[in-house]
């Protein structure tokens, strides 16, 4: 295992281990046959990176303070599609 690198073995068997590790020396990368999983961080990383993620599109059409006006045509008056012929 690399300083912050866990094989997923030694991280479930390790568990209280990699959580120190985490805790103390910063993010602990899991590896699965090699590869880069996941990764370990503290509860106030966590926190940090949800204040800077963007909103989702669920949570912008929900929201109720809109930035913007959406120009929708009234209803009969909007472009449509002329049937294709099969």
């Amino acid at each position: 295992m690399a300083n912050n690198h866990w094989a997923v073995q030694d991280a479930k068997a390790k568990f209280s281990e990699l959580l120190n590790a985490c805790l103390q020396q910063g993010p602990q990368v899991v590896t699965k046959r090699g590869h880069e999983t996941t990764v370990l961080i503290t509860i106030k990383e966590w926190n940090a990176l949800k204040k800077l993620a963007k909103p989702s599109l669920k949570s912008l059409l929900l929201s109720e303070n809109v930035k913007g006006d959406l120009a929708l045509p009234k209803r009969g008056q909007g472009l449509a599609r002329k049937p294709t012929k099969l």
